[in-house]
């Protein structure tokens, strides 16, 4: 009874030594196996993978050029192909920053794992150490000493089962540190292939950045020089006057389908505009690049009326409803590119063109102030801007009557 006590003493207070590191050891004990080991070597091979597909599929300004040179014959063509690469241009860069965004959450989360990890580790390492000084310090003839010392034969027995389970004890825990340490070092790798694929990830979006804006520049220096072009201004003043046309006729169309529904509805339940001030629709623009009235197009030097006011702002920012108000279109047209039109009621509209991108559907219900679009240079635009219109009556007006 004396030596089961005694061994059991031993045992427990060995338990105690590799116990020191507390809960966090406990868990990565009962949670660490091969199949963590395994789990961290595909993070590794997962970043890795994703790092060599974001190579291998960064844009090529070059093939998407070529692959528009047919159409450049046809300016309306053209601009509706190229607006369409941009589109899908500016979603990939939103799914890249989103990716960025995520691993910079995900790497946050592993940074911690890991100085977990290693403080598990460390525990278990002084852990170690202590035992194998015991060891060393009680030499070889402690365990024989035991077992000689024992009282008759039944008692030798249990002392060497106990001297049996305490190895297996240090056996496994030796595993344990060498699997947790195998871990530790997966880990280090992983939150390493982490970091190079987020840095990839932003070296991508510069360089898609870069795409949008050399297939903007092109687009510009396109229409340019179809629009500039002397022997050509005939045929590009009538394609501009059809432009302005077409524009007029859907928002007309558009118009007349308000109208109609309207008339449908009782008096009580019709939009009422309420004669409140617009906010600045573009809140980032830099400068008015052209008002509303007469002017002289700057490209075809003839005189023109301009139905809007354009506002230079960067691209993709913020576009805001100008007035609480239903959006009765969020569509694309080969003049105004992305577009939105807004009914305030009482045939007041508003109407936003040459976005990058629209946040918003037909039929939605928008506030004054609302993010519904970005601005950009999509249809027959030369430059990031914002074109914004009103009508009353289903006649332009000056938009300088309505902005605070």
């Amino acid at each position: 009874m004396r030596r089961w006590k005694q061994f059991f003493c031993i045992f427990l207070v060995f338990s105690l030594i590799f116990c020191w590191s507390g809960n966090k050891e406990t868990s990565y004990a009962n949670t660490l196996t091969n199949d963590s080991i395994k789990a961290k070597e595909q993070e590794i091979a997962d970043a890795k993978k994703a790092k060599d597909e974001l190579q291998n599929n960064l844009t090529s300004v070059q093939e998407i050029k070529n692959s528009l040179e047919q159409s450049k014959a046809d300016l309306s063509l053209y601009i509706e192909e190229l607006d369409a690469s941009l589109a899908a241009l500016e979603t990939k860069i939103a799914e890249l920053n989103q990716m960025i965004t995520d691993k910079e959450n995900e790497i946050a989360v592993k940074s911690a794992e890991l100085e977990e990890a290693i403080e598990v580790q460390t525990a278990q390492y002084e852990a170690m150490k202590i035992r194998i000084k015991f060891m060393y310090e009680q030499g070889g003839t402690y365990y024989l000493e035991m077992i000689f010392g024992s009282e008759g034969l039944g008692d030798m027995l249990n002392t060497a089962d106990y001297i049996e389970m305490l190895s297996e004890y240090d056996r496994n825990k030796l595993q344990e540190y060498i699997l947790h340490s195998e871990f530790v070092a997966l880990s280090k790798e992983a939150l390493e292939e982490e970091k190079v694929l987020l840095d990839e990830a932003k070296v991508v979006v510069e360089a898609e950045q870069a795409a949008v804006n050399e297939l903007l520049l092109e687009k510009e220096n396109q229409i340019i020089a179809v629009m500039g072009d002397i022997s050509q201004k005939e045929q590009a003043i009538e394609e501009f006057e059809a432009d302005i046309r077409m524009q007029n006729d859907t928002i007309a169309a558009l118009e007349k389908a308000v109208a109609e529904e309207r008339a449908r509805l009782a008096a009580e339940q019709a939009r009422k505009y309420n004669g409140g001030v617009f906010a600045w629709p573009a809140p980032a623009y830099r400068r008015i690049s052209d008002e509303y009235g007469d002017r002289i197009h700057p490209i075809l030097n003839v005189p023109q009326f301009h139905n809007g006011i354009d506002m230079a702002a960067p691209g993709g920012s913020d576009i805001l409803a100008a007035y609480d108000g239903k959006v009765v279109a969020a569509s694309y047209n080969g003049s105004m590119g992305n577009y939105i039109m807004i009914d305030h009621g009482d045939t007041v509209y508003t109407i936003y063109m040459h976005a990058s991108a629209l946040y918003v559907a037909e039929g939605a219900e928008v506030s004054k102030g609302q993010r519904i679009a970005a601005v950009g240079s999509t249809g027959r635009s030369t430059g990031n801007h914002l074109h914004f219109s009103v009508r009353v009556g289903g006649k332009y007006v000056n938009p300088r009557n309505y902005l605070g």
